[in-house]
């Protein structure tokens, strides 16, 4: 067991409320959001002269040894870029557009083009990767009109550079050449002299200028260009930092894979390290089969403070936990809290990953999660009570007021913030759509609160407005709440559900499968279609599916059949994020014949009554 961290401080809420004469309920507490800078890398200078020579950033380099870059040196890098930017022209209608992964230029070149006011766009790099027509990224640059692309390494982006972008659009990277294109080399920004002219355009800079964009698919596939002012970015990290509280005391240290394109990690990972002065160790790991080996490798060597990951990643580093001693060792060694976010945490795996917790540091560590989202930059809901079961989102952090307005029997969450986006890029009506007549930015999802008489007590996520459908009797499925119960119901068989049945007398379900505890099932080395139809798999599966039906209340949360999906999700099809969630959706949409085949049946069917059926 290793010593307990340092008590660990957040702060202590003092929670109002008032239910208004049209039925809505406000939610927010005392205290004011201190003072937090204009631009989002003031406290990035005030850290390169207060400590310059701590590690900022460290990224594998050859021979998988640690490249580190202190805060001094990025310092000078990030004016040399920014200075390197405003010299061929680029300002806040041109910004620069990044396709590579997460790594030490991306986030260089990101904060040197943020630092002068010219905004950045990190792409999900398979938008470029993934051949094809590249739809999505034709329709980002429909969208923006970027002054420079950048490509760490350009050959794998070429092709899709050369088919959407126009040719007079230059390149950096720091490595690789492209005919018929400018390219520069990123080493030559690394070098350029910072000028006079970076220093006025920083000082311009006020809480209204954009700092970067941010793209959201949401149902529709069709990425969103989301603005993120700098005024937002420095307001949800001062407001992070008030809810952190011991992060003022001792600067984070996290080891991160989450890409940077989207807002958990790109806005509040990423800026929360720098803004504390902490060090950001690049995973270059993921939660996948092949990546966690890395994210396993990784934490071997470096002790992070604060972790985050997506709940498939706890549940694959539970199974190293679990019979790697030297990894728990490193990985609790100093670590003083633990946040999940991108889905839904299953009952199993919080009970694991409590209990594992428990074991390594006395009194454990705390597990908890949020709610936001890349338009409220994304801090806005936090929970830091310990939980005895997972779901809790806490409550409305300092500065955010939390409105709850009656939308049949469901209550939806909006909110009002200084970190709430001014909307969405060339698009008026989208930017309307998403507010309300009180200026209250809609979420579009359903809360209720953990305890009807107390809202200090948090609120639960109650189910995506936009994803619940009738049944045939007109009966509402509330589709976030049965996704949860029956991931936590299928007892760790499932990593993830899509309820179906719109339209139907019951639900049924497509289940993503948790290969791994599937396979400790069979435990005869069946894998793929053979592993899902195996006997004792499929009874595990009626089994823990009639306990879920015993349980249910009635059909609209009641799941009657299901089917182990055993082709992957799609990430160009919509259904799959690069960060592991589910788009109900896409999924249905996409895989209709097989929601059918729930109800006409299929052998691959799973219903209570027939678990031998092969």
């Amino acid at each position: 067991m290793t010593e307990s961290p340092q008590d660990v401080v957040f702060w202590t809420p003092k929670v109002r409320s008032e239910t208004r004469p049209d039925g809505s309920i406000l939610v927010w507490q005392d205290g004011a959001l201190e003072p937090y800078p204009a631009a989002i890398t003031d406290e990035f200078m005030a850290w390169a002269e207060r400590t310059p020579d701590t590690t900022w950033i460290a990224e594998r380099g050859p021979g998988r040894a640690w490249a580190e870059l202190s805060y001094a040196e990025a310092a000078h890098r990030i004016r040399a870029i920014g200075s390197a930017l405003l010299a061929l022209g680029l300002g806040p209608e041109t910004p620069v557009l990044i396709l590579s992964g997460n790594s030490t230029a991306h986030a260089l070149i990101a904060l040197g083009a943020q630092h002068v006011g010219i905004p950045s766009a990190a792409l999900a790099p398979a938008y470029a990767l993934t051949g094809g027509d590249h739809l999505k990224l034709r329709d980002i640059a429909d969208q923006l009109t970027p002054g420079l692309i950048f490509a760490d390494r350009l050959a794998p982006f070429a092709p899709a550079v050369k088919a959407v972008f126009p040719a007079d659009i230059p390149v950096t990277t720091l490595e690789g050449d492209m005919p018929g294109r400018r390219v520069i080399p990123f080493d030559d920004l690394l070098a350029t002299a910072p000028s006079a002219a970076m220093e006025e355009a920083h000082a311009a800079i006020t809480g209204d200028t954009v700092a970067k964009f941010l793209f959201t698919s949401g149902t529709t596939g069709t990425p969103k260009a989301v603005i993120q002012t700098h005024g937002m970015l420095c307001s949800n990290q001062q407001i992070i930092r008030q809810c952190f509280v011991f992060m003022t005391r001792t600067p984070p240290v996290v080891v991160d894979w989450a890409p940077w394109n989207h807002t958990a990690s790109g806005n509040k990972v990423f800026n929360m390290v720098h803004y504390n002065g902490g060090t950001y160790y690049i995973d270059d790991g993921r939660p996948t089969p092949d990546g966690i080996a890395r994210t396993i490798e990784n934490l071997h060597e470096i002790s992070p403070t604060w972790y985050f990951n997506v709940p498939l990643g706890f549940q694959m580093l539970l199974e190293a936990f679990e019979t790697d001693d030297r990894l728990r060792e490193t990985f609790f060694k100093r670590l003083q809290m633990l946040f999940y976010a991108g889905a839904g945490m299953s009952q199993p795996v919080w009970d694991r990953l409590t209990k594992v917790s428990e074991e390594m540091v006395p009194g454990g560590v705390l597990l908890t999660t949020g709610f936001g989202s890349t338009e409220t930059g994304p801090f806005a809901l936090a929970c830091t009570d310990r939980q005895e079961r997972s779901g809790n989102l806490g409550i409305p952090a300092h500065g955010v007021v939390f409105k709850l307005v009656p939308q049949g029997d469901k209550l939806e969450g909006r909110i009002k913030s200084p970190s709430i986006t001014p909307g969405y890029w060339g698009n008026e009506e989208l930017t309307a759509e998403a507010f309300d007549e009180e200026g209250f930015y809609r979420f579009g999802d359903a809360f209720r609160f953990a305890d009807p008489d107390d809202p200090a007590k948090g609120f639960l996520f109650d189910g995506r407005l936009a994803e619940n459908f009738k049944l045939n009797s007109g009966t509402w499925v509330a589709v976030g709440p049965v996704r949860a119960q029956l991931t936590n119901d299928l007892g760790g068989l499932a990593s993830d559900v899509v309820i179906a049945g719109e339209g139907q007398d019951d639900l049924g379900a497509l289940v993503v499968p948790n290969w791994a505890a599937l396979r400790d099932l069979a435990g005869d080395g069946s894998e793929g279609a053979a592993l899902l139809a195996h006997p004792r798999v499929r009874a595990a599966a009626a089994e823990r599916l009639a306990a879920h039906a015993a349980r249910a209340t009635g059909s609209s949360n009641r799941v009657t059949r299901m089917i182990f999906l055993a082709e992957p999700l799609e990430f160009d099809k919509g259904e799959v994020t690069d960060k592991g969630s589910i788009n109900q959706r896409a999924v249905l949409r996409h895989r209709a014949e097989l929601a059918q085949a729930l109800w006409e049946g299929d052998v691959r069917v799973i219903v209570p009554e027939k678990a031998d059926q092969v």
